[in-house]
């Protein structure tokens, strides 16, 4: 196996035109699967020296643009000072564990796309925008549709995640994610985000391979109910071996309620 850690945007993007190419950002997840036999990589490009993609950094619309190399840790640890960013903050600090958040990425997770991961539908419910380059240019796809399914998502083989663009939050909105797992650190069996400022803004991950918007709910009346009526209207969710459909479909308009709720009360706060 060839591995090349290059110094530039540029040159990672060629190196990633070779078949059989792999980015390596944090690692956490590719050589898990390596180590599993699920992932066979023929060239890892190592991104871990390319400055252009770490930091955070205000954008001129009053929102915030965070490069893909950026730790979970990091994430953590972001300051409050947006729904935005205080939702992808408390999604960063239930990624694992301490030892993986210290070394996974940010970049390294969405271009995964477990639907059990806990950045995709934070992103969806932030509205954010993905920035993506390749050695013949930029684009920017916004989350909704940048996950297409279980572990695929619109990148072409010699695209990079470069940043994620989050917009600015409406005043005085409240922001708060909740999640359902087995066990502290573990993925998700359902994720809910929500943002709620003059209008509510909730997405669900874990109940569909990809992160879904939940339309139709007013926080003055019975959310729960709510929930349970939208979502009855959508394909059963997954089962596998962290939960039964049924379960995901009872719990769900639970865990909805508690997040909307929860983010109703940081708005007043």
């Amino acid at each position: 196996m060839d591995y090349v850690a290059p110094e530039t945007v540029a040159d990672a993007c060629r190196a990633l035109d070779a078949d059989g190419s792999h980015c390596l950002a944090g690692g956490q997840s590719l050589v898990a699967m390596m180590n599993l036999g699920l992932a066979t990589p023929e060239r890892l490009v190592s991104l871990r020296r390319i400055t252009e993609l770490r930091g955070v950094a205000p954008t001129p619309d009053g929102g915030l643009r965070i490069g893909a190399m950026t730790t979970h840790a990091e994430l953590a640890d972001l300051a409050p000072d947006s729904p935005a960013a205080t939702l992808l903050a408390q999604a960063a600090r239930v990624v694992a564990y301490p030892a993986v958040r210290n070394r996974g990425t940010l970049g390294g997770s969405i271009a995964l796309a477990d639907p059990a991961a806990d950045y995709p539908v934070a992103l969806v419910a932030i509205d954010a925008v993905i920035e993506l380059v390749s050695a013949t240019g930029r684009r920017n796809v916004p989350a909704r549709e940048f996950f297409r399914g279980m572990f695929d998502t619109v990148l072409t083989r010699s695209e990079i995640v470069a940043a994620v663009r989050m917009p600015r939050s409406p005043e005085g909105a409240g922001a708060a994610y909740e999640k359902l797992s087995l066990v502290a650190g573990d993925f998700a069996i359902l994720s809910v985000a929500a943002i709620a400022g003059d209008d509510l803004r909730v997405a669900i991950g874990g109940y569909a391979m990809t992160p879904l918007l939940v339309a139709g709910l007013d926080p003055a009346g019975e959310v729960r109910e709510q929930a349970a009526r939208e979502l009855a209207r959508l394909p059963a969710p997954p089962g596998d071996q962290r939960a039964s459909t049924g379960y995901r479909r009872r719990v769900a308009p639970e865990l909805v309620r508690r997040a909307v709720h929860a983010a109703m009360r940081a708005r007043h706060a």
